[in-house]
């Protein structure tokens, strides 16, 4: 165990990084940037500051290798979070007190931890002298929650505008490491794709007329058959998560499914009076393992058996690219290969919600979702979130050796796998 006294200097800083108070919806990214820029300076690190969307910064950091001409590894976090409600937390969630060697702070088990574990390691290369062969990037990126606090449609203001940015093209990534979630056994959790978020917007339109009559095909009544088949198809994806198991038994979890929540209704202006229309939403996250096209000509189906109601897509992300998790994709065979050299535990799954990793995949980069967060409760987004400052620094050791095989990757491997498996 870490000492009560003396504080590590890679846990001092992290607890400065949490206390930068990037919450939504009024993030200090001025503050952030100044920490990660001086971060970056320490370091001797070449850094430069990109605005897709002004006001809002994405901090791109440069750890040059000895051949600059393979492509590299990006290294991606966030840096704001969800709002708190103060009077559930036991600690200033802003404070990052520590207590029992246990950081308090919104953020903790978010991608702060992983940012800051990740400028470890590189810290650690300088210090030592160490050069990978490959050029490492680091990508601190804003926009993952939107104003109305939601993560998953987040990054619309960060990565998905990143990507196309001539700065990011210029990187010439060829495989990203992003985030992952806390897992309360001895092994953690990697995720290699992860589901779509669909909100959809149901509207029905029908006569109006008092309250004391009859009147046939309402559009309250109308959209209540059609929410009747969304909630018979959710039924049977929840039965599946309870009864489903994978080719090679394991059971299935909350990302291979495809959850279908009804989250709004809306209808009506007084108590006799039938209205004229009736709304509602639904939060769907698709399994990467449906067929988009046929699941979505489905629930057209649904809403067209119904004459006078429509459908509309208030968001949706259509791409359901995974990363490879077999022999065919070196970074994989490297990844894995670094976590039993470590003796590490880990359990390969969908992410049930939404990480930046969905836009670098559509783009064509491979990635993986990992933080160094086992033994560890649950508690991302949650009150009195917290991680172990001893979890912390065994992060640190992990990245750093994961990145060190990741990063010397030569490129005689990467085109010996690519001709073993070309057909």
């Amino acid at each position: 165990m870490t000492s009560s006294t003396v504080e590590h200097p890679a846990v001092t800083r992290f607890r400065e990084y949490l206390r930068i108070k990037t919450m939504q919806p009024n993030p200090d990214y001025e503050g952030s940037t100044a920490f990660l820029i001086n971060q970056a300076i320490e370091i001797g690190m070449p850094y430069k500051v990109v605005e897709c969307v002004k006001g809002k910064p994405t901090v791109i950091m440069t750890f040059e290798g000895s051949d600059p001409s393979l492509p590299t590894l990006l290294l991606n976090s966030h840096t704001d979070v969800v709002p708190v409600f103060p009077e559930m937390w036991t600690q200033d969630a802003f404070a990052a007190n520590k207590v029992d060697g246990f950081i308090f702070a919104r953020g903790s088990q978010d991608m702060k931890c992983v940012g800051m574990s990740y400028l470890e390691v590189l810290r650690r290369y300088r210090a030592q002298g160490k050069k990978p062969l490959r050029t490492i990037h680091l990508t601190w990126v804003p926009g993952k929650f939107t104003h109305n606090h939601v993560e998953e449609v987040g990054g619309v203001e960060g990565m998905k505008l990143l990507v196309h940015h001539e700065s990011f093209k210029a990187l010439n990534v060829a495989f990203a490491l992003d985030e992952g979630i806390a897992s309360p056994k001895n092994a953690l959790k990697v995720f290699y794709g992860e589901r779509m978020p669909w909100w959809i917007k149901i509207t029905a339109t029908g006569p109006t007329g008092h309250g004391s009559q009859f009147i046939q095909e309402t559009a309250p009544s109308k959209l209540l058959k059609v929410i009747e088949k969304f909630m018979n198809l959710r039924n049977e994806q929840e039965k599946l998560l309870e009864i489903g198991l994978h080719h090679d038994g394991k059971r299935y979890t909350l990302g291979d499914v495809t959850t279908i929540n009804l989250t709004f209704l809306q209808a009506g202006i007084q108590f006799n009076v039938i209205p004229m229309e009736a709304t509602c939403g639904f939060d769907i996250r698709v399994s990467p393992f449906f067929d988009m096209k046929e699941f979505q000509a489905k629930l057209e189906g649904f809403v067209a058996s119904q004459p006078g109601v429509k459908m509309e897509f208030v968001n949706g992300h259509f791409d359901n690219t995974l990363t490879a998790i077999d022999e065919s994709n070196i970074w994989w065979t490297v990844f894995s290969d670094a976590c039993k050299g470590m003796d590490v535990d880990y359990e390969t799954e969908i992410f049930p919600a939404a990480t930046d990793s969905r836009y670098l995949r559509e783009v064509g980069i491979p990635a993986l979702g990992v933080s160094y967060l086992k033994n560890t409760p649950l508690l991302l987004h949650d009150h009195d979130e917290r991680m172990h400052e001893d979890i912390f620094l065994e992060g640190i050791d992990f990245y750093d050796t994961l990145i060190t095989h990741l990063s010397n990757i030569t490129a005689a491997e990467v085109e010996a796998t690519k001709l073993k498996y070309k057909n």
